[in-house]
């Protein structure tokens, strides 16, 4: 069960005279007052009782008063915490009469509980800290977040780079007419001499016709001038004629090919091969660019997948508030960050918090809450007493809101006791 303060006693210390208050157990207990009445001395007094030298006041006696300050603090789990004398040195008394020091306070005293305000006016990021830790994610969130910025710079910088890729590949000139491969001239030049060499063979065979022909007209003459030799002519005859009839028919079908486009090839190598680089440069930027295109989604999904696991993260763990998280770096409650919560939202954070990094404290005190209309501190002190929590607050005011008020360093309304100054005792010169 949580620690609170069942009643508190305190004389002579900043602006007090004398006070004793009894605040509820849970629910918000209000200090109200004129300015400069003691109402924030009645907080300082607090945490200096249960806080330590720390938050001890640099003038901590009330000026016009010879008495040190006392202070006598009555907690609900039975300790009493005493401040007094010349020195304010502490003594801490358990139910049993057993005695204690600060560290006995400090196991259960949150020191955030006691400067509430400092937690409140920090920054957003170091709220952010404050609660990851409380929590136990906030080295895994560290990484997550680290990651997570490390891929967004990434992919932003290969966006960029696809994006001027792109452009730089539109720009680039394209030869749809162009072939696909640059030309070689030794290419062509070898192509031109082997359609020559055919047709060298094409003309040899036709050489061999003639040849033939020729060779048929003077035996046909011998034969006739040699009628004694024509049983020997004639077999010559008919062997010319059977090779008469192969070599016509090896070129009868023959056809020569031009070679005016490899020429033409050849006398324009130079521009065909301009225009097939500038078609494979323009290829190579589209490439590029469509690589760094997909490479941009691939980092686009492991951004996604490493916000999903800030979320997962922050989900499964177990926050003071439902509907309280961080984003960016800052607590975000109900949907919105520090600065567009409510004055009411804004105190039911604060005091969640510090109630969960330490959940044994079971108090809170809270300067200044005069900004706050009456609405917004009844909705906060409903929530305190749903949520078993005490508040002690300070509030310029004297209207029926407040618990109690003070004046002049006095409850008012309350029987006052003078504290007694102690006697001085008078002398005379050469007398002692």
């Amino acid at each position: 069960m949580s620690i609170k303060i069942n009643k508190l006693e305190i004389e002579n210390v900043k602006r007090i005279k004398a006070v004793k208050i009894e605040p509820a157990a849970n629910g918000l207990t209000i200090v109200g007052g004129n300015n400069n009445q003691g109402k924030t001395s009645v907080l300082d007094s607090i945490a200096w009782a249960l806080g330590g030298e720390k938050y001890r006041p640099s003038e901590a006696q009330r000026q016009g008063s010879v008495i040190p300050p006392n202070l006598h603090i009555v907690m609900s789990n039975g300790l009493i915490v005493e401040r007094k004398g010349k020195n304010s040195s502490l003594k801490v008394t358990d139910p049993d009469g057993n005695k204690g020091g600060q560290q006995l306070l400090n196991d259960f005293v949150e020191q955030l509980a006691l400067d509430l305000p400092k937690f409140m006016e920090s920054s957003g990021k170091e709220k952010a800290e404050t609660l990851l830790k409380i929590i136990g994610v906030g080295d895994k969130l560290t990484i997550l977040e680290k990651e997570e910025q490390d891929l967004y710079n990434r992919r932003l910088t290969i966006g960029q780079i696809a994006d001027q890729k792109k452009k730089f590949a539109d720009e680039q000139t394209y030869y749809p007419d162009a072939p696909k491969e640059l030309v070689s001239a030794a290419d062509l030049i070898k192509q031109q001499q082997d359609v020559l060499a055919k047709n060298g063979e094409n003309q040899r065979k036709r050489e061999q016709v003639d040849k033939w022909n020729q060779s048929v007209a003077f035996l046909t003459q011998e034969v006739e001038a040699m009628k004694e030799q024509l049983q020997k002519k004639e077999q010559e005859l008919a062997d010319a004629q059977a090779s008469l009839n192969v070599a016509r028919m090896s070129a009868q079908d023959l056809q020569d090919k031009s070679t005016t486009e490899l020429e033409s090839s050849i006398a324009n190598i130079e521009e065909i091969n301009r225009k097939v680089r500038a078609n494979m440069d323009k290829d190579k930027a589209e490439d590029d660019a469509l690589d760094y295109k997909n490479q941009y989604a691939s980092l686009t999904k492991e951004v996604e997948d490493t916000r999903k696991a800030k979320t997962d993260l922050l989900n499964a763990a177990e926050l003071p508030l439902p509907e309280l998280s961080v984003k960016d770096g800052e607590l975000v409650y109900k949907g919105q960050k520090w600065d567009n919560m409510s004055g009411s939202d804004r105190l039911k954070v604060s005091t969640a918090i510090v109630r969960k990094l330490n959940p044994e404290c079971g108090f809170v005190l809270l300067d200044k809450l005069e900004q706050m209309d009456i609405n917004t501190l009844n909705e906060f002190g409903q929530w305190l007493e749903q949520e078993g929590l005490q508040a002690i607050a300070t509030r310029v005011s004297t209207g029926g809101e407040c618990s109690i008020i003070i004046d002049d360093g006095y409850v008012v309304g309350a029987e006052q006791e003078d504290v007694p100054e102690p006697k001085t005792t008078g002398w005379k010169a050469g007398e002692f």
